[in-house]
């Protein structure tokens, strides 16, 4: 097989991010896209070893060190293992700061590091050393602010995450119907959400509530004591409660409801349920904290999460509003075009360029 004549990109998941249909979660969908789009650089997703990964990409699972220590020490040793041998260009790293140092003292390539959260619980030190050593690129501007802080000279590029409109359902007729999807958690603000449609659905007939989640991404999710007593709730308020589905499955509910709702009640980086919400069409009511106003736009109506009969109000004043959903929906279709597949790897792309041309052919060891 011949080599292609693109500089090869290596785009390295975190050790325990699965990379494969109904099991992903946000980075490993994220990275799908991206390495499936058109890009002027030949991309292999490098991640743990795993079966049934995603067609249609390419995917080296790396080869794991049986020897004792912590995970993620013996992943970066494993890591850098596997790059050596597919000599990348440059290399991505998502969501691990100490990976990505790693690779950056062990290998002659250039390391970006795309961060989907804070930098939280990190010496200065280690936070300046950060910069130093790799390009940094944010989701969002909100997040991009909260990881340079006071850091002096720090810089960090906002790659907004994408969207693969390509995947988005047909849009159909619309079910009277209120949608939570994600994790069934506090910080999501599952609890608000069951608590405002308890106050809000007596007040709307004909309409339903629903939940898509569990704890954490997968169908292997446990139960929770946390969710076991929102499951007690839910069924009381008459919200149903789905479980975790597939991403595909995630998408066609937001194409047929009415309305999502994204009550967050911590500051999400980025927001890529908001975004695919507004991509199916759906009106959305979400909490405008963290990188979600960057998302959203003017595309949704604003919610508080710690304010359940606020949130119930609202609800009950959007479903009322068929006008008003509708405005909403046609908006949000041109904000999620805003995010689009194509510009995404077009803007990822020109950061590549930017780094390669200002790589320092002699620095570090050889790969």
């Amino acid at each position: 097989m011949l080599e292609s004549s693109k500089p090869r990109a290596a785009l390295v998941l975190p050790p325990r991010e699965a990379f494969a249909p109904g099991r992903a979660g946000a980075i490993g969908l994220i990275l799908h896209a991206l390495a499936g789009a058109g890009s002027a650089f030949e991309q292999i997703v490098v991640g743990p070893p795993q079966p049934d990964v995603f067609a249609g990409v390419s995917y080296r699972g790396i080869d794991w060190p049986w020897w004792p220590g912590p995970l993620a020490r013996r992943y970066a040793h494993a890591v850098a293992a596997t790059l050596r041998r597919l000599r990348p260009a440059i290399v991505e790293v998502h969501n691990r700061p100490e990976l990505a140092l790693h690779l950056a003292r062990s290998l002659r390539v250039p390391v970006i590091l795309v961060l989907h959260n804070r930098l939280e619980g990190r010496h200065a030190a280690v936070r300046a050393e950060i910069f130093r050593q790799v390009r940094v690129a944010t989701v969002s501007d909100w997040l991009r602010h909260e990881t340079i802080g006071d850091v002096p000279g720090a810089a960090a590029t906002v790659l907004p995450n994408p969207i693969d409109l390509a995947t988005i359902p047909t849009p159909r007729a619309r079910r009277a119907a209120i949608l939570f999807a994600g994790r069934i958690v506090a910080d999501k603000g599952a609890d608000a959400f069951v608590a405002a449609c308890a106050l809000a659905l007596p007040r709307l007939p004909g309409w339903t509530a629903a939940m898509i989640g569990a704890d954490r991404f997968g169908p292997d999710s446990p139960p929770t004591p946390y969710l076991n007593r929102l499951r007690a709730q839910a069924q009381a308020a008459g919200v149903a409660m789905a479980g975790y589905q597939p991403h595909e499955a995630v998408l066609a509910a937001m194409a047929e409801a009415a309305i999502v709702v994204v009550p967050s009640r911590w500051p999400e980086p980025f927001g890529m349920v908001a975004l695919e919400a507004l991509a199916c069409g759906a009106a959305l009511a979400y909490a405008p904290r963290g990188g979600l106003p960057e998302v959203v736009g003017a595309a949704g109506v604003t919610l508080d999460p710690d304010d359940p009969p606020a949130m119930a109000a609202t609800l009950v004043a959007l479903a009322g509003d068929p006008d008003r959903r509708a405005m909403l929906a046609e908006a949000g279709r041109a904000q999620a075009g805003r995010f689009a597949l194509p510009a995404a790897i077009a803007r990822l792309d020109a950061l590549r360029t930017d780094v390669l041309a200002a790589w320092p052919p002699g620095r570090g060891h050889p790969i």
